[in-house]
C-alpha cells in the first residue's frame, strides 16, 4: 500500500533498542526520536509559530475532539486547513479524540456505532464514531491522522480491557474504509490496557492491518512508570520494525530517555506548557519550582548550559517575579525553557544513538537526574 509518509531508519544503537530514524511527511521532514509540542486549541499554549520554529520544534500536535467543538472543522476548511488556519508550514499530527471522550467518563456513553457524549462547554449531545473522527482530520488537512480507538483506565479487569481492544480493531478497519484523503498518514492505536497478552494481541492485529505508523496507547493514564516500561518491552518485537512508533501523551524527561530506549520514535505531551504556567521547571536535575521562595535572589539562568531565549536572557528571580506578580510573560519564559528542553533533550538523544553510545548516555542521563524531583 502506498502512503503519503516514508520513515527511513538511518541508525540503530548497538547495545539498545534506540533508534535513529527520518519521517518525512507532506509538510517536511521531521528527525526521530521525536517531541511533539501538543496544540490542543491550534496553538501551543503561550507560543507563537515563529517561536516554536525557533526552538526547534518539528511536528506540533493538535485535537480533534477540542477543533471540532470549537471553532467546528468546516470553519477550518474554509480557512484552507488547520497549517493556513494558524500559520504553521510545518507537519501536524493531529489525535482522535478518542482519549479526550475516554476522559469525559460521566459524560459519555460508548456502543459499538461510537461514542455518544455531552460537549465539556455547553452539554449540547454530540456524537462521534470512527468515520466522524477521520472526516474531521481529513477536513483540519493534518500531515498524521490517528485511528479512533478506545481507551481504559487504570486499573481495570481483563475482560474490560479485551472488549475495549476488540472493538478499537473493529475501529480501525472502519476508520482505514472511511479515511481517503491521500495526502494525510492514518496510524493504527495498539491497546489492551495493562495485560501483556493483550498488548501483544493488538499489536499483532494492527501490524496486519499495515498502517504507515503505530500509536501505543493507553498508556501514562496513572499506572507506575515500571509497568509502562515492562509492557514497553514485551510489545516493541511485534511492531513493525520499519514503521514510526509513537508512545502516546508521554513527555517527562524520564520517561523519553527510557521510550527511546525500547525502541519508540515519537513522543507527546501537554506536561511541559502545563506546569510552565505555575512557575514548574525540567533540568537535568529534576524539577525546578522557580516560585519557590529561595530563588528571589537567584540570578543565575533556569538551567546552566540552556540555550532558550529564557535562559539566555533572564534569571530565576526575574522569572519568579513575573509568576509572583500574575505577569503572563513569567509563564511564556517558563513555557519557552521546558519545550525547548525537551526538544533539546531529543537533539541530544538522536546525536548519542548516531555515536552508538545510547547505553551510556542514559547511565549519564540518570546519574545526575534526581528521580525524586520527577514528574
Amino acid at each position: 500500500m502506498n502512503h503519503p509518509i516514508t520513515f527511513k531508519l538511518v541508525a540503530k544503537d548497538a547495545k539498545t533498542h534506540a533508534r535513529r530514524g527520518v519521517l518525512t511527511t507532506p509538510h517536511g521532514e521531521i528527525q526521530t526520536p521525536i517531541f511533539m509540542p501538543v496544540g490542543t486549541q491550534a496553538t501551543v499554549k503561550a507560543m507563537t509559530p515563529r517561536e516554536l520554529k525557533e526552538i526547534g520544534t518539528q511536528i506540533m500536535l493538535s485535537n480533534t475532539y477540542h477543533l471540532h467543538l470549537r471553532p467546528g472543522e468546516e470553519l477550518i476548511r474554509e480557512a484552507g486547513g488547520l497549517h493556513r488556519f494558524m500559520a504553521w508550514d510545518k507537519p501536524i499530527l493531529t489525535d482522535s479524540g478518542g482519549f479526550q471522550v475516554f476522559s469525559l467518563s460521566s459524560l459519555r456513553k460508548i456502543r459499538e456505532e461510537g461514542v455518544t457524549f455531552r460537549s465539556h462547554l455547553d452539554g449540547a449531545t454530540m456524537f462521534m464514531g470512527p468515520e466522524e473522527s477521520m472526516a474531521i482530520q481529513e477536513a483540519l488537512g493534518s500531515d498524521i491522522a490517528m485511528a479512533f480507538d478506545v481507551c481504559t483506565a487504570y486499573p481495570c479487569d481483563h475482560q474490560t480491557a479485551r472488549e475495549a481492544m476488540e472493538r478499537t480493531h473493529r475501529w480501525a478497519q472502519r476508520c482505514q474504509k472511511a479515511h481517503t484523503r491521500e495526502d494525510q498518514a492514518l496510524f493504527g492505536i495498539v491497546q489492551g490496557a495493562f495485560f501483556t497478552d493483550l498488548r501483544i494481541e493488538s499489536a499483532k492485529a494492527l501490524a496486519d492491518m499495515d498502517f504507515p505508523g503505530y500509536g501505543i496507547g493507553g498508556l501514562s493514564v496513572g499506572e507506575p512508570k515500571p509497568i509502562m516500561y515492562d509492557l514497553l518491552d514485551e510489545i516493541m518485537p511485534y511492531m513493525p520494525e520499519a514503521k514510526p512508533r509513537y508512545l502516546m501523551g508521554v513527555g517527562s524527561p524520564d520517561c523519553l530517555v527510557e521510550g527511546v530506549y525500547r525502541g519508540i520514535d515519537m513522543f507527546d505531551c501537554v506536561l511541559a506548557t502545563r506546569i510552565a504556567r505555575n512557575g514548574t521547571c525540567f533540568t537535568d536535575n529534576g524539577r525546578l519550582v522557580v516560585r519557590n521562595a529561595k530563588y528571589a535572589h537567584d540570578f543565575g539562568p533556569i538551567e546552566e548550559g540552556c540555550d532558550c531565549y529564557a535562559c539566555q536572557n533572564f534569571s530565576r528571580a526575574y522569572i519568579r517575579h513575573l509568576l509572583k506578580a500574575g505577569e503572563i510573560t513569567g509563564g511564556r519564559l517558563a513555557t519557552i525553557h521546558n519545550l525547548r528542553y525537551l526538544l533539546r533533550l531529543m537533539e541530544r538523544i538522536r546525536r548519542a544513538i548516531e555515536e552508538n553510545r545510547y547505553e551510556e548516555f542514559r547511565k549519564e542521563f540518570f546519574a545526575k537526574y534526581d528521580m525524586s524531583r520527577n514528574f
